[in-house]
């Protein structure tokens, strides 16, 4: 089931755009773009602190 979830092709991305432009409207992409980008950005930092932590705790 996970397998799948990187096996996506052009015909694919292009659905998901044309369904998240149907919902959110064009005019809103651009923040939940924005939106998006900073959650991943809040994500990939939290991630890098916590192995930062793992290190401190594994070299004591």
């Amino acid at each position: 089931m996970f397998g799948l979830i990187g096996n996506f092709g052009p015909w694919e991305l292009l659905l998901i755009l044309v369904i998240v432009l149907i919902v959110v409207g064009p005019g809103k992409l651009p923040q939940v773009g924005k939106s998006l980008g900073s959650a991943l950005q809040n994500f990939r930092k939290a991630k890098e602190e916590d192995f930062e932590e793992l290190e401190e705790k594994k070299d004591k």
